[in-house]
């Protein structure tokens, strides 16, 4: 059985079309609407999910790019989503202009065929990262729309080594029951609570200096194209109808980003795939643990 997290802040036709894609009536989903958002999107979608008895609406909060509040976010989900149901066993995050690129029916097959495997990208920071280590040496904090960044210099946390990757995972119960509810995770939301992107470092730190944990795989199954968009990040380019044989050929479970106003040919094409998937399982989770 899954969790779902998916994090909404516009395009409510286009997450029921996600939704939809993805649901199955023994997994659970939660879904978080921004709180900047409006009440339109909320109302709308709150409509749309009556009808699934498994899906329920997060307690909305602003979500502030670069801020702790995309880790909070996460974290409060982990914490409903146990109390939730108590036989779940992986949890996965999405946005929602996400889009699978499997069946529901597959994915739940190669997660009961890989139960104690964590799929994240956690790359330890100095070593690989060194140039990103600011965002937790220099203090910052998030205060209504904006982040606040004093040139105050600090100490990473004792006796703990900084990981990065992305903000986007498929990990276990029990690694969300230590991130969300352990008292030893609490000196980690401390630290984080006033560190700049930390969605992208906090989950693989209290990961990998923890054992809280199933085998760490450095892959978060998520078709990404990272492009530049600034001088201090990467976004993820989205895709056309160009992409679809990329797509559809992946070994991952989800891509993003998709945006149903540029390009809905894309999204057709994908469910064209999945509606017609003959569910190679044995294939694909052979190239994706690679």
């Amino acid at each position: 059985m899954i969790a779902y997290l998916i994090l909404v802040h516009r395009y409510p036709e286009q997450f029921k079309r996600m939704f939809k894609a993805i649901h199955h009536p023994l997994n659970h989903y939660l879904i978080h609407i921004d709180k900047t958002s409006g009440p339109e999107i909320s109302k709308n979608i709150q409509m749309f999910l009556n009808d699934y008895p498994n899906a329920e609406l997060l307690k909305p909060e602003k979500a502030l790019w670069g801020g702790y509040s995309l880790v909070n976010i996460e974290l409060r989900g982990m914490a409903r989503l146990l109390q939730i149901n108590q036989e779940w066993t992986h949890f996965i995050n999405l946005s929602g202009q996400d889009f699978p690129l499997k069946t529901q029916k597959f994915i739940r097959s190669f997660l009961t065929e890989n139960p104690n495997k964590e799929y994240i990208q956690a790359l330890d920071q100095l070593q690989h990262r060194p140039d990103t280590m600011h965002r937790v040496l220099d203090f910052c904090y998030e205060l209504g729309s904006k982040i606040f960044r004093p040139n105050i210099r600090r100490k990473f946390l004792k006796g703990v080594t900084p990981y990065i990757g992305t903000q986007w995972m498929i990990v276990s119960r029990r690694f969300c029951e230590f991130a969300a509810t352990s008292k030893e995770s609490q000196r980690y939301k401390s630290f984080y609570k006033n560190s700049f992107i930390a969605d992208e470092g906090f989950f693989q730190t209290v990961m990998m200096n923890n054992n809280c944990h199933g085998d760490v795989i450095q892959d978060d199954l998520r078709f990404i194209d990272w492009i530049p968009d600034g001088d201090i990040k990467l976004r993820p380019r989205t895709f056309t109808y160009a992409d679809s044989k990329q797509l559809t050929s992946s070994h991952n479970l989800f891509a993003r980003k998709f945006d149903s106003t540029e390009d809905d040919a894309i999204l057709d094409e994908i469910e064209s795939y999945l509606s017609n998937s003959p569910n190679n399982i044995t294939t694909a989770c052979a190239s994706s643990t690679n």
